[in-house]
């Protein structure tokens, strides 16, 4: 919050030495040996964490920057030489790493969840338990009841500036009753408008309820994994604790806590959890009273001076005894009757959520609803379908005060076929398991069309230059991951498979007519492998189907290849004559004849004798050129 981290920027590098001191020295008493040093590569800039920088990255929180706890693990460091050894046994001590049950069940069913869903993420529930922890003390040291609610509202302070942030109401006071600023709500202290975007319903009750240690528990997760975050990253890890909070101290303290529950941790009793006394805003724990089962001590009162006259006991009335009050145990053992209340069986498409869940009821001998008895539900082999929530096959739901309880919504898978779900109660084996039958079907299409209308044609012996692709829809939208079967048919009257015409060939080169297990892509639309003309002419029909009943019919041509174009005979050329012997004078293709042409034997000039190389044999017309004797 702006208020109170400029309070803490004030406190500047004393407060965030001293947890920086405090988590070098856990991590060289207790931390595994791998730890990686602060990183370097924060919101902030170069300052590595841990430095006592405090200033807020822009982006926002998950908790506004509320308050939070800020006691420390337990560091044991070697005693000193010379150091008394203390006798009294230390609050803080190997309690500390007790975590309530229903709260350690909530971390790790997050994990799961999201482990199946995101595994790229690395969400360890020991950040989980971290955050919890300073938050609120593990939800007040696991206050909670048998389905992981919260006793009593946890609240943190009003966001109206001042100290905190500033966050006018974004609830209408619907989670943190306050209709004029927000207020961080829960075990993990989310504020309303985060809340309203990551709320989860993890224990199936029909509500995301930010009190809920399960639905709190699953949004955080969630929340630290955005962005494509791999936690097992120091970088992405850093980084999504600091968009929980904005404190680098806060940083420093939840990771000395997920390293001190990594070195181990068990289960305690719910409500028997130790609380936390520091909080970052000076104020001390939350409002949650002394620790469960101790009592501060109460001052004696004086003795009194005249003491009154001792009473003379009458004779006393009879009273009715009272009925002892039945032992505290677990529920299951008061069921005697277990029965479904889900109607009819549990039908899906491939793909696509069941209309309706898998519901119980259990009963006790007088009829009356068991609440709190944990019911497990199982999913069976047969097809992939799972759980909406992260993607189980196995839960446990509490059942309510109308002792029912009821999954969350089944997702059906890509296979197909009958699946069951048994459902039996925890810790009553002599009760028979109620089981409900459930078929994934095939994905269904209505309709099939032409992603184009260009006419199909091809010679003997060729190949179709144009492909086929054809949308399958259903209901008008785009019909995904839908088989589509592609045969040719004698004609679009006749479904009889073509014995001759275009054809498919077969991954071993084979010619064949009809093609099964296309699948259509996210837009609905599949694309046909390359069709071949064959050797025959004439039309052809292709015929494509859809389960679900959609249709549609392609028309295809085959024609005769062109007759080639004969190649044109070139036309005789008349040969030049060769020269006469007589005129082996050179000279020039010019008017310009040779001003000496070859003298005979006798030097008598020759009248036939050419002055161009061209004439070498005139005619008996032809003028001879006159000569120029030597």
């Amino acid at each position: 919050m702006a208020g109170h981290l400029g309070r803490r920027l004030r406190r500047g590098a004393a407060s965030g030495a001293i947890v920086a001191a405090a988590v070098a020295a856990l991590a060289a008493s207790q931390a595994p040996e791998n730890v990686i040093p602060p990183s370097t590569d924060t919101a902030g800039g170069d300052v590595p964490l841990g430095a006592g920088d405090t200033a807020t990255p822009p982006d926002g929180s998950a908790s506004g920057n509320s308050p939070y706890h800020t006691d420390l693990p337990p560091l044991d460091t070697p005693n000193k030489p010379g150091v008394v050894v203390p006798t009294t046994p230390v609050v803080t001590g190997p309690a500390e790493a007790g975590i309530p049950a229903t709260v350690l069940a909530a971390y790790k069913r997050a994990e799961e969840s999201i482990r199946s869903t995101d595994p790229n993420c690395n969400l360890p529930w020991q950040l989980l338990a971290g955050i919890g922890k300073v938050e609120s003390g593990q939800a007040r040291g696991g206050r909670v009841d048998a389905n992981g609610t919260t006793f009593s509202p946890i609240l943190g302070p009003v966001l109206a500036g001042g100290a905190f942030a500033n966050i006018p109401d974004t609830d209408g006071g619907a989670y943190d009753t306050d209709s004029r600023y927000d207020r961080a709500v829960g075990p993990m202290q989310f504020i309303p408008s985060t809340w309203a975007t990551w709320g989860q319903d993890a224990n199936a009750d029909g509500k995301k309820d930010p009190n809920n240690i399960y639905d709190a528990a699953q949004a955080a997760g969630l929340y630290l994994c955005a962005n494509d975050r791999n936690l097992a990253v120091k970088a992405d890890l850093d980084k999504a604790v600091l968009s929980y909070n904005h404190s680098r101290e806060y940083l420093n303290t939840v990771l000395s806590w997920v390293e001190y529950y990594k070195r181990g941790t068990h289960q305690v009793p719910d409500g028997t959890g130790v609380l936390p006394v520091g909080r970052s805003d000076g104020r001390g724990r939350t409002p949650a009273g002394t620790a469960p089962g101790l009592k501060p001590p109460v001052a004696p009162k004086p003795p009194v001076k005249n003491p009154p006259a001792p009473h003379k006991p009458g004779t006393p009335t009879p009273k009715p005894p009272t009925p002892p009050a039945p032992p505290a145990g677990d529920p299951a053992t008061a069921v005697v009757r277990f029965e479904s209340t889900a109607p009819g069986a549990l039908t899906a498409t491939a793909g696509r959520t069941f209309a309706g869940r898998p519901a119980v009821r259990v009963l006790d001998k007088a009829g009356k609803p068991v609440e709190g008895v944990r019911i497990r539900f199982v999913i069976g082999d047969g097809t992939d379908t799972r759980f909406a929530l992260g993607g189980l096959r196995e839960l446990t739901v509490a059942t309510g005060k109308e002792g029912t309880a009821a999954t969350p919504e089944l997702k059906a898978g890509e296979k197909t076929g009958d699946f069951a779900v048994s459902a039996s109660v925890v810790g009553a084996s002599g009760l028979k398991a109620v089981s409900f039958q459930g078929t994934v079907t095939e994905r269904r299409a209505d309709a099939l069309a032409r992603v184009d209308a260009k006419e199909l044609s091809a010679a003997t012996g060729g190949r179709f230059a144009d492909e086929v692709r054809v949308k399958a829809t259903e209901g008008g939208k785009a019909a995904a991951k839908v088989t589509v079967t592609a045969t040719f048919v004698t004609s679009a009257d006749d479904a009889k498979p073509a014995t001759e015409g275009p054809f498919f060939k077969a991954a071993d080169g084979t010619a064949v007519r009809t093609l099964t297990g296309l699948k259509t892509g996210a837009d609905g639309v599949v694309a046909l492998p390359e069709i071949f003309a064959g050797d025959k002419t004439g039309g052809f029909t292709l015929r494509l189907t859809a389960p679900g009943g959609g249709t549609v019919t392609v028309e295809l041509k085959v024609t005769a290849p062109m007759a080639p174009e004969p190649t044109p005979t070139p036309s005789p050329t008349t040969p030049s004559p060769a020269p006469s012997p007589s005129a082996t004078a050179s000279a020039k293709p010019s008017a310009t004849a040779s001003a000496k042409p070859t003298a005979t034997p006798s030097a008598t000039p020759s009248k036939t004798a050419s002055a161009s190389p061209s004439a070498a044999q005139p005619s008996a017309t032809s003028t001879p050129t006159p000569t120029t004797g030597s």
